[in-house]
């Protein structure tokens, strides 16, 4: 069935309430024009009942200004122009005409004492006036209200039905429920296909990344996994100094990408939601991702300090948390110079705090706000991802005398 646009819709409503509103104030205008007439012929018809027998003479001609009333000659010998002219307070009512022997002027005087009403009778029938008025006024605009209401609620019921949809979790009642077949061939119905194709493609892009991510996870830990093995079966080996050390280093740049694979995989994968509700302890993985960095500072004599004041649980992704503090602590460690020290972890109730010691401002270029296109400088943006995740914060402070990476929770 053919639905005019959403424009033709809204122009239509507009024209029907003004021809409404039109039509109902021409019937009340005219109400209140046959109102006034009936109401001063009734009043005219009570005087003349009132003098019965004797009909009153109200309305009179005058051919001279001295046949005039006495309240009306001094003015009538200023030789008034043609009109009609009203005395209130005399209660006169009187229409100067010129006469067949010009200059001389005739005057009609019409009397409308107990004709006119009184004025609280006008201030009343003001007020009922303006009541009606008034109503109508509302009604219109109520009437208009709803009219543009029903013309524009297939926008609003598109709006909820897109609204309720969740982009991760696609189903074939969302699809339904924006069916574009249900709005018309007018520009609703061209917005409905629209997002109808858009949520095809976005569910579409979620099942590619789903795919990849999946088949990525197992793709990038099979080579750490036998580079691990590999490093296993030579540590049980005879080796020499120098092998030992460079088999150390593998051991690290092993771990760091272990690490790394791990940190880019919790933030792509969508099917392990359960992770994010479970409890965990916050110094355990602290002192691991100490023990695991603490070569960075093996050679510049430079000590961490642990503020422990507190033992507390978590509540996330456990290995998203691991990652931004291995973030956290490796940047810390890595950006810290010979003597600059010590690093102090403060462990609170609610927060977790990173501190660096800055010798001199010239030494804020290596704090870990200038590391970004090394390694795990990317990281901290890593880790603000992680966090807003996951609920937490993250904020990292400098001064010229230090750097502090918070982390809450």
């Amino acid at each position: 069935m053919y639905r005019h646009s959403l424009r033709q819709r809204v122009a239509i409503a507009f024209a029907l309430c003004v021809a409404v509103l039109s039509v109902v104030w021409g019937f009340a205008f005219l109400a209140a024009i046959r109102l006034s007439e009936d109401r001063v012929l009734t009043q005219q018809l009570q005087v003349a009942a009132q003098s019965y027998p004797v009909m009153p003479a109200n309305l009179r001609g005058y051919d001279t200004v001295a046949g005039l009333p006495e309240s009306l000659r001094a003015w009538a010998q200023t030789n008034p122009a043609e009109g009609i002219y009203e005395f209130e307070a005399e209660e006169l009512h009187v229409a100067v005409i010129k006469t067949a022997n010009e200059p001389q002027q005739a005057f009609v005087v019409f009397d409308v004492a107990g004709i006119e009403a009184a004025s609280s009778e006008d201030w009343w029938l003001l007020l009922v006036i303006s009541g009606v008025v008034g109503t109508l006024g509302v009604l219109g605009f109520g009437l208009g209200v709803l009219v543009m209401r029903r013309a524009v609620s297939p926008v609003t019921q598109l709006a909820k039905a897109v609204a309720d949809i969740d982009t991760e979790q696609l189903s074939m009642d969302d699809y339904k429920r924006i069916e574009s077949g249900r709005f018309g061939d007018d520009e609703v119905g061209v917005l409905a296909a629209t997002i109808e194709k858009t949520l095809e493609r976005i569910s579409a892009f979620v099942a590619r990344e789903r795919y990849f991510t999946s088949s990525a996870s197992h793709e990038l830990r099979t080579p750490i996994t036998v580079i691990t093995g590999a490093l296993e079966l030579l540590e049980q080996s005879e080796l020499s100094a120098a092998d030992i050390k460079t088999l150390d280093r593998v051991r690290r740049a092993t771990l760091d990408m272990q690490t790394t694979i791990e940190m880019f995989l919790c933030l792509a994968r969508e099917t392990d939601d359960g992770l994010y509700d479970e409890q965990f302890f916050v110094l355990p993985l602290v002192s691991k991702a100490i023990e695991q960095q603490r070569y960075l500072l093996s050679r510049k004599m430079v000590d961490v300090e642990i503020d422990h004041l507190a033992n507390p649980r978590v509540c996330g992704h456990p290995q998203a948390f691991a990652t931004a503090v291995n973030n956290l602590v490796r940047n810390a460690f890595e950006h810290t110079l010979t003597g600059q020290g010590p690093v102090t972890i403060r462990i609170a109730e609610r927060e977790l705090l990173v501190t660096n010691q800055l010798s001199s401002a010239a030494d804020e270029q290596h704090s870990p706000t200038g590391a970004s296109s090394h390694g795990y400088g990317l990281g901290l943006g890593i880790v603000q991802r992680l966090c807003e995740r996951n609920g937490w914060s993250f904020s990292l402070l400098a001064d010229e005398t230090r750097v502090v990476a918070r982390l809450s929770w």
